[in-house]
């Protein structure tokens, strides 16, 4: 690092701590401002925010290794998370069915939809504790990825590093809250596009890749020798031949199958994390789809630059020396790659993204805290004043918490692919039930999160350790926690006593998902029943567009760094269909949804 890129950060970092001071006084009026910005804020600004949070550095690191490793078969694997599939069930349905509950965490959701007695309580609370206990693990992650990016830069040890960007992060979060986190999140979307555009630019200008090239795979004696064709493929095979540390991904469609499944399950569940945060705050149902069509839009972005790290990685290993470890592709690329000056704008653009991620976990986490702990049962009266204090306790107890957690964690894919596959199955089960099910009550809720919860901890500490096959512990990882989580719903539903009636009417009024509602559906007259079948019957079917017309956009990106104009053509046709078929089935009907809120509302 230059002096000149050491004094680009330091200005990055000056600006941001002065935006969150100047945005305090909005972000302490009250709680619903400290955590949802008085939901004021324009689809327009969540969707780029929410874009900016999802551009992490971890998952940027851990995505071009999975390109650099093994091509576009890479995106096949990151369907466990890192393509963010969830989005397009949030964009068809899942956005605005939260959004209709007009509340503030997910866990203050249990009471409306198990009611205000004892079960509901109960499984608000337990909601609560889960989702901190899952925004500690994932603040656990996303430090030690940045970490590892940034103590390479700066000359020091990754956890001090760690460190100094969480602490800097916390101090933003602190003062200026959700509203400051979106303002802060536009400016440092601006910088991560410009590190998209010129990464991706000295990629296509410096890298053309020969027919046959060698990758080096961390934990493997020998490197991988790929033919540009096989590397570069659209089409997932079934199985794969790596080495070392990958090879848990060698029977590649039977793990693509069941990652898919995953994010099918978390999907429908609305399982999203801090995610969900912004459609808490949208003005309206129209909001939470345009907002996630523009996240997602924004999102695709992101796809280019990782690949574009990968062939630079490739390139450097070609003609300079040997990366060994694939997760420091990106910090070798920018010191190898890019000049005086530039390097320090892309290196502040990636702690931004950094610092966009940090920012939305931990004010979500503490959300959970105030609103669903300290206020619903600590001290209900507390004032707006003390509550945003509550507030800012809790994010600097959450960063506590999370960094000491991070100590013990050396490889950032293998904690991501426990959040992802086996902490978030085991929690998404009891998630997904509550929408579908009206027998399913707050007991069966309870259960069910605490099962998942306990036994995705044991399969990681206890039983995978038993199994050297890193297939068999990858589905393992799967399978227990979602079984587990299963049987304690079914049993804790079937052994206690069902929802209130009244209760379940009101839910499914204010909400209206489809599944198994019975009587809840027929006490409504037949035309409004008929106006929520039809919005029903539309979102399933826009919904099996709509995942696949996000694979093909994300898809479409990586083709084009890698420069397959064949594979790119056929892509933008289906993408083009897709979309025509998006158009009839759910964009057109954002605005006319509003009408069968009326019909309700008058009935």
């Amino acid at each position: 690092m230059h002096p000149i890129d050491d004094f680009i950060i330091l200005l990055y970092l000056v600006a941001v701590m002065a935006l969150s001071f100047i945005l305090e006084r909005k972000a302490s009026t009250d709680l619903e401002s400290y955590f949802l910005g008085g939901r004021s804020l324009p689809w327009w600004m969540l969707g780029a925010s929410g874009m900016a949070a999802n551009t992490d550095l971890a998952g940027t690191m851990v995505i071009s290794a999975l390109i650099y490793a093994l091509g576009a078969k890479g995106f096949f694997i990151e369907i466990r998370g890192g393509v963010v599939l969830i989005m397009a069930f949030l964009m068809i349905f899942m956005g605005k069915w939260n959004r209709r509950a007009q509340v503030m965490t997910m866990a203050e959701w249990m009471q409306l939809r198990f009611g205000d007695g004892r079960q509901g309580k109960t499984a608000r609370i337990i909601s609560a504790i889960a989702t901190i206990f899952f925004s500690i693990g994932t603040m656990s992650y996303f430090s030690v990825a940045g970490g590892k990016f940034l103590g390479q830069f700066l000359g020091m040890d990754d956890r001090l590093a760690s460190i100094l960007l969480v602490l800097l992060t916390l101090i933003y979060t602190v003062v200026s809250g959700f509203y400051g986190g979106v303002i802060t999140d536009l400016f440092q979307g601006v910088l991560i596009f410009i590190a998209i555009i010129y990464v991706c630019y000295i990629a296509l200008t410096t890298v053309t890749l020969p027919e046959t090239f060698s990758v080096a795979i961390s934990g493997a004696e020998q490197a991988k020798t790929w033919s540009f064709q096989e590397w570069s493929s659209i089409i997932p095979p079934w199985t794969v031949d790596l080495p070392g540390d990958y090879a848990i991904f060698n029977l590649f469609g039977g793990v693509v199958a069941f990652y898919l499944l995953k994010t099918v399950i978390e999907g429908c569940s609305g399982s999203g994390g801090y995610m969900l945060q912004r459609y808490l705050a949208a003005k309206s149902d129209r909001d939470a789809g345009l907002l996630s069509l523009f996240w997602i839009l924004l999102l695709s972005f992101r796809w280019p630059l990782m690949t574009a790290f990968a062939l630079l990685g490739i390139h450097y290993s070609l003609t300079k020396g040997t990366i060994t470890d694939p997760e420091l592709i990106l910090p070798t690329v920018l010191a190898e790659y890019i000049p005086i000056g530039m390097k320090g704008l892309l290196v502040a653009s990636f702690l931004a993204a950094a610092m966009s991620t940090f920012n939305a976990i931990i004010n979500a986490g503490a959300a959970y805290w105030v609103k669903d702990i300290y206020q619903a049962y600590l001290k209900p009266n507390a004032s707006e004043s003390q509550l945003v204090l509550q507030s800012r306790l809790a994010s600097i107890l959450i960063v506590v918490i999370g960094l000491i957690f991070s100590f013990n964690v050396t490889n950032i894919n293998d904690i991501w692919g426990w959040l992802t596959t086996g902490l978030g199955v085991g929690l998404a089960v009891p998630l997904l039930l509550r929408w579908y099910w009206w027998r399913f009550n707050g007991y069966g809720f309870a259960a069910g999160t605490l099962a998942g919860m306990f036994s995705a901890i044991f399969a990681k500490a206890v039983v995978i350790p038993l199994f050297p096959n890193p297939v068999m512990q990858e589905y393992f990882l799967f399978l227990i926690p979602s079984i587990c989580s299963l049987i304690g719903c079914i049993i804790g539903t079937l052994l206690t006593p069902p929802t209130e009636k009244p209760v379940l009417h009101h839910f499914y009024r204010i909400t209206r998902p489809f599944g198994f509602w019975g009587e809840m559906r027929e006490s409504l007259k037949p035309n409004i029943q008929a106006k929520i079948k039809a919005e029903n019957q539309r979102d399933i079917l826009a919904t099996f567009l709509a995942v696949p017309w996000q694979m093909i956009l994300f898809m479409m990106g990586i083709m084009f760094m890698m420069k397959r104009w064949d594979n790119l053509g056929i892509l933008a046709l289906f993408f083009m269909l897709l979309t025509i078929g998006l158009y009839f089935t759910w964009f057109r009907y954002l605005s006319k949804e509003v009408k069968i809120t009326q019909d309700i509302e008058e009935y």
